[in-house]
């Protein structure tokens, strides 16, 4: 009851909703980049939203089922196959014993979510199966998947109750730009007006220095009233840091429990989606929003 590993694509860990309790200990939350994405990809397999998925960043894996099952993939669009045959995103999928799911390119943003129904034969590691690589801990063996690597099934399921109806429409669409949504703070007090007026008003760049610690941005400079430097304090997903170049830098799945750098603002968790899928090149602005509209965009 398993899936065998033929080629791991670019980047594959074993990823779920984060490692929740343990920033205080130095330990990062890690986690899906979009954990929204993540969660309807598991509700289309009937699975609890927070079980662990496969989270493919720009090449997806190929992945010999020796177990009848069905999966959803969810996310960008990397063109999943099986056997060659194209098949359908947001969708729930039956995979019998010894197809193969291969991912072509990616078509529409750069990650997707593989949910198999039943779960991941994963052991939990302080409450999570989550991946952090640096530290080695959680998911396979604390890394990204390898060739030969073989993960088994918790409770596979060969069929589902209507699965006719286990589908939904893609929820990323392409721009030529995007707007993120974010809420002040906590040190924007720490910036010029000129500074916040840069900010919510200049398009900015997407770097090739992006991964899953964070995505650091080109565009105009943010002015400091006195520098970007502050006692370390915690960091949550989506926080946008300031350091004294004026550059931005979004904090994602990875980031470090602490920083010493300014916080301009946080994306709202509902733009979490964008965020998930932008590449080198992608172009950015920033739009303010209140607390009350962020937890109303959530709801």
């Amino acid at each position: 009851m398993s899936i065998t590993v033929l080629n791991p694509g670019l980047l594959t860990p074993v990823q779920d909703q984060g490692r929740i309790g343990y920033q205080q200990f130095g330990v990062s939350v890690s986690g899906v980049m979009d954990p929204r994405a993540a969660a309807v990809a598991n509700m289309l397999v009937g699975n609890d939203e927070k079980e662990a998925v496969l989270e493919c960043t720009m090449m997806g894996p190929h992945l010999q089922f020796n177990q009848a099952n069905c999966i959803a993939i969810t996310g960008g669009d990397l063109m999943p196959t099986i056997d060659g045959k194209p098949v359908s995103n947001y969708t729930a999928i039956k995979v019998e014993a010894g197809q193969v799911l291969k991912f072509t390119m990616p078509k529409t943003g750069c990650r997707a979510f593989i949910a198999f129904a039943g779960g991941l034969d994963i052991p939990e590691v302080m409450g999570s199966r989550s991946t952090y690589m640096k530290a080695k801990i959680g998911g396979m063996e604390g890394r990204k998947l390898q060739k030969d690597d073989v993960i088994g099934f918790r409770a596979p399921k060969s069929e589902l109750k209507n699965m006719n109806f286990r589908s939904m429409a893609s929820e990323f669409v392409p721009r030529k730009e995007y707007t993120i949504r974010v809420v002040l703070g906590p040190q924007d007090d720490y910036f010029t007006d000129a500074g916040i007026q840069t900010f919510l008003s200049q398009v900015y760049t997407v770097t090739a220095e992006f991964d899953r610690m964070g995505c650091r941005l080109e565009g105009a400079v943010i002015k400091h009233k006195d520098g970007g430097d502050i006692i370390s304090d915690g960091i949550a997903f989506g926080a946008i840091q300031v350091p004294s170049s004026g550059k931005p830098i979004i904090m994602l799945g990875d980031r470090q429990t602490t920083g010493g750098y300014t916080k301009i603002a946080n994306v709202i968790s509902v733009d979490f989606r964008i965020l998930a899928q932008l590449k080198q090149g992608d172009k950015v602005r920033f739009e303010k929003v209140s607390v009350k509209f962020a937890q109303d965009a959530l709801l």
